[in-house]
């Protein structure tokens, strides 16, 4: 039976509603299965090797203890996808990572653990290696827990498996399974052949993804799996895995990976989450495994309480969401048009620059509009001292590194940041690009010589009080061309991250100021640097159109 291709029937015939990326990729593969030009076919036979061990040996290890599994049709598609794919080089799998978003409690945990025992049994690879991976060991844990307890359940698996202090083992093979976290004593010399990730967006240490990806590097068909909702922890590993799964998924910028396989069950638009025909599209287990009345109740109470909107879009409707408390939602943040240097050679702009003493980003700002329009197109670099850039990496688990290579942040010699870079930033987008900032508002309390060294180089420095009285008016205006996405920034996953941080805190006369959230790892420097900005388009605003 091809169960991706009775799930995509059923999809067209409209027995089943899911979103237009699942209907995308199942598609994409439908076609890719009738070119017979490809490197590889799709063998359903093999694909259905897994199905059968789950549904015959693996047994409900919560609830109706003991029960046999019967998966649904959307499990059965994937799990046949995933594994049903063949190279016809020399027989090997051809998917090697997979993205599988769904809502909570649709049973991923489940599907985790019994996909877990089938890579350790009846993958045919010798001394496989198999781990379920988190940030904790305890998160780590409960994939392995389940298929701890799965085993126990099954007397067919019982026979084969040994349960020992830390892990599972197969003597037959040599095979094991283990939980295993960052802060594991090391995650050296693994060499892998399955690795699940159950709740990817919980993840903060993207170098925890990277160890375990290279660990599979020896294997012949090894298979790292990505299991989550989405999160709200904005710019980690979940927010680049899954901007690489929709470049896949859409063949975007040129991106084209046939071993990655991107399932994405989420809303097609934020303003679903209150539609219960929609719910089935982040939910496809909803009414068999997760319970429609459950979901119900979390929608009521998300709608009278904006504390818990948060968590229900992002965990039951996988729509990427902002920390609760937080400025603005993550859709309104977000907006991925890009420019190139030469889209903006020769303009005018208004520019901005929020300076820092040693462990926050110093930022700098190039706010552009042309003649005729409403958009602006921000230009921005960030700094960050050289001898800190490994610690802030480690503690605060923030990318600032990968940020570093990718030139969206300048590193400096020391342990603070030299401003002379900084206005030799400003110098080359004035030199190189012909870009010209008629005014540079800056923040008045770290300013000391900078300012001297700006005005010597020809720039119009103008004193910014980064107060409530300042912001508010010109934040309500950021807010606006935000919402509309009239702020280009060129996709700048930095300044994504800080808008995503940033809170507001009134005074007593109803005016706003932007504010760090709870977490004090958390950096808003780009926004203080693109607000600054905005007071100078607010102030300068009349002056400036005359000009472009």
């Amino acid at each position: 039976m091809n169960w991706a291709e009775e799930y995509l029937s059923q999809i067209r015939a409209g027995k089943i509603i899911v979103g237009k990326k699942i209907i995308k990729e199942y598609k994409k593969l439908e076609n890719e299965a009738a070119n017979k030009d490809l490197p590889y076919f799709f063998d359903e036979v093999v694909g259905e090797r897994p199905i059968q061990f789950v549904e015959e040996f693996c047994k409900q290890a919560e609830g109706k203890l003991g029960e046999p599994i019967t998966l649904m049709l959307w499990q059965k598609a994937f799990l046949q996808t995933l594994f049903g794919w063949i190279n016809k080089s020399d027989g090997s799998r051809r998917f090697r990572e997979a993205l599988l978003e769904v809502g909570r409690k649709n049973g991923k945990t489940c599907l985790c653990a019994a996909l877990s025992l089938y890579m350790m049994i009846a993958d045919n690879e010798g001394a496989a290696e198999c781990y379920s991976v988190a940030t904790k060991r305890d998160q780590a844990a409960k994939c392995f827990n389940y298929a701890v307890h799965m085993r126990q359940q099954s007397p067919e698996i019982r026979a084969l498996v040994h349960k020992r202090r830390s892990d599972m083992y197969m003597p037959l093979t040599f095979s094991t399974f283990e939980p295993l976290a960052s802060d594991s004593n090391s995650l050296d010399g693994l060499n892998s052949h399955f690795i699940v990730i159950d709740e990817l967006h919980a993840i903060k240490d993207r170098n925890l993804y990277d160890v375990m990806k290279q660990s599979t590097s020896s294997r012949k068909q090894p298979l790292l799996l990505m299991i989550t909702t989405a999160g709200t922890v904005r710019e980690n590993i979940f927010d680049d895995m899954y901007s690489y799964a929709d470049k896949v998924l859409n063949e975007l910028d040129g991106y084209k990976d046939d071993t990655f396989l991107p399932i994405l069950y989420e809303l097609d638009s934020r303003e679903e989450w209150t539609d219960s025909d929609m719910w089935v599209k982040a939910n496809p287990g909803i009414g068999v495994i997760k319970k429609h009345k459950y979901l119900a109740d979390m929608v009521s109470r998300a709608q009278a309480d904006d504390k818990t909107r948060p968590t229900v879009l992002t965990k039951d409707f996988n729509i990427r969401e902002t920390v609760a408390g937080s400025w603005l939602s993550f859709d309104d943040i977000n907006n991925e048009d890009t420019y190139t240097m030469d889209d903006l050679r020769g303009c005018y702009a208004i520019g901005g620059c929020d300076l820092s003493a040693t462990t926050d980003l110093t930022c700098a700002t190039l706010t552009i509009m042309k003649a005729g329009g409403n958009k602006k197109y921000v230009i921005q670099m960030y700094f960050i001292p050289e001898e800190l850039i490994d610690k802030r990496v480690k503690e605060d688990k923030i990318p600032y590194d990968v940020w570093a290579k990718e030139k969206w942040v300048t590193t400096c010699p020391g342990n603070q940041v030299d401003y002379s870079y900084v206005t030799a930033w400003f110098n080359k987008m004035r030199d190189k690009y012909e870009i010209i900032p008629l005014w540079i508002y800056y923040d008045r309390a770290l300013a000391g010589y900078w300012v001297q060294e700006m005005e010597s180089n020809g720039y119009n420095m103008v004193k910014c009080a980064q107060g409530a009285m300042t912001f508010s008016q010109p934040m309500r205006s950021m807010e606006a061309d935000l919402k509309s996405k009239l702020i280009n920034y060129n996709n700048n996953p930095v300044l994504k991250w800080c808008l995503a941080n940033t809170s507001i805190k009134p005074d007593d006369n109803g005016n706003i100021r932007p504010v760090k959230g709870r977490n004090r790892r958390m950096r808003v420097d780009g926004t203080f640097s693109l607000l600054d900005s905005y007071v100078g388009l607010s102030e300068k605003l009349e002056d400036y159109k005359a000009l472009i």
